[in-house]
């Protein structure tokens, strides 16, 4: 499709207009970034992205993410531009608004043509990797008739800027993520300033040396920005294409300054603008023949959309590229089957091994997981026979080597997963879920099926001391709305979070797992940690006690039990490897697991803080509201009080009193 240079200038217009005025009318927003980057998006929509409005899900579609996602009215104005359902031009009056569609920045799960949520700095982008791995590794399983596009990003200088983009552009280019094309919004200014307030790096020159190709433009010229997409396109290697704009381009009094960055441009500005955009119409009306423009843009991939569905129809491959992208399961009778069997066994093993033993049976049949970890595959355990390594000589592999990036690797999982054809895992030390910790509850915002694998979970790593032992994390964790945290007690509890893990629709997981060897405690029952927690042991004697424990403390409470039971008080154990899943069960369950007429215990090597839910203000708490030390894991026990010994006699005393 040839469009003349005047009529596209016409069509960047409309986004710079739209997103003003949506500004103006919200009295809130930024734009300052569609009104500079409204050229170069006109050049990649008309050109280069491979879509179809009609079909926003369609799975061989070019991905479009809008990294520096505090510009959202430039993907708004797209989408409503190129004919998608939504935004309609009322959404776009409501920008910003209670329930409006059209949020301060994308949502995934509000607007299809959304790829995924952004606005902390830096994420879009690093998601982008994630997009990028799961086309390759797509491709590669399915070949280029079924899955074959690109990964296309708009980032700004606060993207480039933040940490994580050093992480993300690091594994892209050792990965020769040739198929990601980075447009780098060069506007040289943040909201403090111009950015050599700030920074004097040679941004170009770092990309280089991860092993991006690298290439400029005047993001103000349409044959300019043509040429530079279409050389980072051809280019094998991933690509950074540094669009030179001015930040608010068309607001004549205040274009170039930091001032448009954020805040509405006023109501004399905006009428200068139109005056210097020969704009005529009033706030939210478009010309026809603009709009025809754009909608015939919005057309151009429908054939390839009708071909592709036609080749996957003939592909013996289809259906089953068509399951995964659908988030379907295969069928699990044999897993099933397997850990049935496990009931019957008595194994001793960490919870982080259990895992192992769980992913070398998913992996083997549930083909869309792919693992990895942050340099601690020897200690996450989280590779198996069938997760080959992924890479340029291999990206049919299922196992991707993070390196030391634990947030660069949260974010990639994420982009996988939204991608969709992939459930993604990754692993590293639960103390270190702090690095990544924003990711994590990006995939909680964003619904996206991410399960991380968080191991050594407590002071029962022993040795390495208090800046490896998590005190708060489990807990903290658990204060993320919409992300789901395990901790299970043994070997059937860890198969059991897994296979719910990978079932969870629209929930990302964490499964946190010991070093500590475990004893086996459950021998029959179906899935048991559906529930959150159950009755693992019942009183003997009058029940007077009921124990709530979580992973390693399991242990310690059935000992506890034990020693209470033998002084002739009866004691429940109840094992709760999901609060949150035990919360979320009816009253009537709650109230048999833990009943009001009884003193209500928690046990776990972390903080007490929120345990209170459980056992209300007048129960025990018994945990960990330091920081660790560093010894053998039984002497820190021990020393914290986590032992039968040093516990029974307190609830005895709370008994008497």
């Amino acid at each position: 499709m040839s469009i003349t240079a005047p009529r596209l200038q016409n069509m960047a217009n409309a986004i710079r207009v739209l997103s003003m005025d949506a500004v103006q009318a919200a009295n809130s927003g930024h734009p300052g970034m569609p009104m500079g980057m409204a050229d170069v998006a006109t050049v990649l929509f008309s050109k280069f992205l491979k879509f179809d409005p009609a079909q926003p899900r369609w799975p061989d579609r070019d991905r479009f993410i809008l990294s520096a996602g505090h510009g959202s009215m430039l993907i708004y104005s797209l989408l409503h531009l190129t004919g998608y359902e939504q935004p309609t031009i009322e959404d776009i009056k409501n920008f910003r608004q209670l329930h409006s569609v059209c949020a301060g920045h994308p949502e995934n799960f509000e607007l299809p043509g959304v790829e995924c949520t952004t606005g902390p700095l830096g994420q879009g982008l690093a998601m982008s990797v994630g997009f990028a791995i799961a086309e390759r590794h797509l491709n590669a399983q399915f070949g280029d008739d079924l899955v074959d596009h690109k990964t296309f990003v708009i980032a700004g200088d606060g993207c480039i800027m933040e940490g994580i983009n050093h992480e993300a552009i690091g594994l892209a280019g050792h990965l020769k993520l040739g198929r990601l094309v980075v447009l780098w919004d060069d506007n040289r200014i943040t909201i403090d300033g111009d950015t050599d307030l700030s920074t004097s790096e040679d941004v170009a020159a770092r990309y280089t040396a991860t092993g991006w190709h690298v290439v400029s433009c005047d993001g103000h010229d349409f044959v300019d920005i043509e040429r530079a997409i279409a050389e980072a396109v051809a280019d094998p290697r991933p690509s950074l294409v540094a669009c030179r704009t001015i930040i608010g381009k068309g607001a004549p009094n205040k274009q170039g300054g930091h001032s448009v960055h954020g805040a509405p441009l006023g109501a004399a500005e905006i009428e200068a603008a139109r005056g210097e955009l020969n704009w005529t119409l009033p706030a939210f009306e478009l010309p026809a023949d603009v709009l025809g423009d754009w909608r015939n843009v919005g057309g151009l991939g429908k054939t390839a959309a009708v071909d592709w569905a036609a080749r996957v129809a003939a592909s013996d491959k289809g259906a089953e590229l068509l399951r995964r992208m659908d988030g379907e399961l295969p069928d699990q009778t044999e897993v099933q089957a397997t850990f049935d069997a496990w009931l019957e066994g008595s194994t001793k093993v960490a919870t982080r091994k259990a895992s192992q033993m769980a992913l070398e049976v998913l992996t083997a049949h549930v083909p869309e997981m792919v693992g990895g970890s942050a340099d601690l595959t020897g200690s996450n355990l989280t590779d198996t026979k069938s997760t080959k390594p992924f890479g340029p000589q291999n990206y049919s592999g299922r196992y991707v080597y993070y390196g030391i990036r634990e947030f660069g690797m949260a974010a990639a999982m994420n982009g996988m997963a939204l991608h969709g054809g992939i459930i993604p895992y990754g692993g590293t030390f639960l103390v270190f879920s702090d690095y990544c910790r924003n990711a994590i509850r990006m995939s909680a915002i964003q619904r996206a099926k991410v399960v991380y694998v968080l191991t050594h979970d407590s002071i029962g790593l022993g040795e390495d001391g208090p800046t490896h032992q998590p005190i708060e994390h489990v807990m903290s964790m658990r204060m993320i709305p919409n992300l789901e945290v395990f901790r299970p007690a043994d070997v059937i509890e860890t198969a059991e979070a897994w296979q719910l893990a990978i079932a969870n629709e629209g929930r990302p997981s964490v499964l946190a797992l010991t070093r500590q060897n475990l004893p086996q405690f459950r021998h029959s029952g179906p899935n048991l940690t559906a529930k959150g927690a159950y009755r693992l042991a019942v009183a003997e004697a009058a029940r007077k006690v009921v124990i709530v424990a979580t992973g390693s403390e399991v242990e310690i409470a059935m000992a506890t039990r034990d020693a209470l039971e033998a002084q002739g008080v009866g004691a429940d154990v109840v094992s709760m490897p999901s609060m949150s899943r035990f919360l979320d069960q009816d009253a009537e369950y709650r109230a048999d697991v833990l009943p009001a007429d009884v003193l209500r215990v928690s046990i776990e090597a972390g903080t007490t803080f929120g345990w209170e839910r459980i056992t209300g203000l007048d129960g025990l708490r018994f945990g960990i509201d330091t920081f660790g030390a560093s010894a053998p894991a039984p002497a820190l026990y021990d020393y914290f009080g986590l032992t039968a010994e040093k516990i029974a006699p307190q609830i005895l005393a709370a008994l008497q009193n």
